[in-house]
């Protein structure tokens, strides 16, 4: 049960609620480290790490920071060494999950001390400004959790103290009963949605099993993609089956629903082999108690459910999607297969099917065929995607690569 748990804040404004959080660790019977990441002022007693050892670790000193007259850029400086420093604690196994406390300058701090770690240690942040639209996907690490921090701006109270305790309990908690992933190159990482709309995974995901190969499905609705493209660079997968990437199409069109402008990007940028297929590419997904996209007002809008809505594009807007995803895969280092069912990309788009429009995926097809850069190999199928054929070319691409040991097992 000795768990060691980094405590990460700014001591010198957030002290009594910082030691408030350590005494709940530690009355749970784990050890708490801490590390100040405070510029202006000083702790009422020494933390386990100074702020002098964070700015150290980068590069720099809390002279340098407070010299700079600028607090986002002292900040960023702390932010530096703090990452540093938690990457190396947890390298040397001198801690088994962190929790960083804040408010909007903290978190941004908090967001890089996470980043750093590898999936499966245990990242929390209590912040004030927890799931708020100011924090961007693509700056969170796949497995990060955050609990807003209400009543918290300034000072101890219940009110703050019922998160903090919490907060304590969750970190503790998932350090003793995390499962870590296994370090495995025989991963595939796959995006797709639900049954309704994408199929493929149904038989795509025992085949692969079969193979050897363990399949991580990922939900492609923001987080889902962000997550994807974190374990995408950091080399999670031997190969990514990339067949729902919505997600580009969401950013273009101005939906909040994004995983950010890099999405589809990680995996050719680490030279990862990719197979990419244009599911759901015809659908922009929005925020369903929101407007829609200025550009998106004037159409039909299939209400999913009270999260998600979606609005079909028209002929010249997925002509812009294609040229997205082809301007993304053109970045790719390693090889790349684009799998494009002629015949329809989702359960809705086919004939006689609501959101059918043959008109509109004529037109995409025609533009992958103009645009489609020189290091990608476009494969039409005759075929729907949700077809068996669909999974089998696929499985064909995929085997070949094994033998040839282009993945590697």
């Amino acid at each position: 049960m000795g768990k060691r748990i980094l405590v990460v804040g700014t001591y010198d404004t957030k002290d009594d609620e910082l030691g408030y959080l350590t005494a709940c660790i530690e009355g749970q019977g784990a050890a708490a480290v801490t590390m100040d990441v405070s510029v202006l002022g000083d702790p009422s007693r020494a933390t386990d790490v100074s702020k002098h050892d964070v700015a150290a670790a980068a590069g720099s000193s809390i002279e340098a920071a407070i010299g700079s007259g600028d607090e986002n850029h002292a900040m960023q400086i702390m932010a530096r060494g703090a990452a540093a420093l938690a990457a190396r604690l947890q390298a040397e196994g001198a801690i088994d999950g962190v929790i960083v406390l804040g408010g909007s300058m903290g978190t941004d701090l908090a967001i890089d001390v996470c980043a750093a770690l590898p999936l499966g240690v245990p990242k929390y942040i209590v912040s004030t400004v927890s799931f708020s639209p100011m924090i961007p996907p693509d700056r969170l690490p796949a497995d990060v959790q955050m609990i807003l921090w209400a009543g918290g701006l300034y000072g101890l109270n219940s009110i703050c103290k019922a998160s903090l305790s919490q907060a304590a309990g969750a970190v503790l908690g998932a350090a003793r009963a995390v499962e870590m992933p296994v370090s495995t190159l025989s991963r595939i990482g796959m995006t797709s949605f639900g049954k309704t709309v994408l199929r493929y995974m149904v038989p795509l995901k025992p085949a692969l099993e079969q193979r050897g190969f363990e399949v991580s499905v990922f939900h492609a609705t923001g987080m889902g993609g962000r997550a994807f493209e974190s374990l995408a660079g950091e080399g999670a997968f031997a190969c990514v089956m990339d067949f729902a990437p919505q997600e580009v199409a969401n950013h273009l069109m101005g939906s909040a629903i994004t995983a950010g402008e890099s999405r589809m990007t990680a995996a050719g940028l680490a030279g990862v082999p990719q197979i990419v297929a244009p599911g759901c590419y015809d659908l922009v997904d929005f925020v369903g108690w929101q407007d829609p996209p200025e550009r998106l007002k004037s159409r039909e809008i299939h209400a999913h459910n009270r999260l998600l809505s979606s609005a079909l594009l028209d002929a010249g807007e997925r002509r812009e999607v294609a040229r997205a995803l082809c301007a993304r895969m053109a970045l790719a280092t390693g090889p790349l297969v684009f799998l494009l069912p002629l015949h329809g990309c989702n359960e809705w788009d086919r004939p006689g099917a609501p959101l059918q429009d043959a008109d509109g995926l004529a037109a995409f097809i025609d533009e992958m065929r103009k645009v489609c850069p020189q290091n990608v190999e476009l494969r039409e199928l005759d075929c729907h995607i949700n077809d068996p054929g669909f999974a089998e070319a696929a499985l064909a691409v995929f085997d070949s690569w094994v033998a040839e040991g282009v993945v590697r097992t």
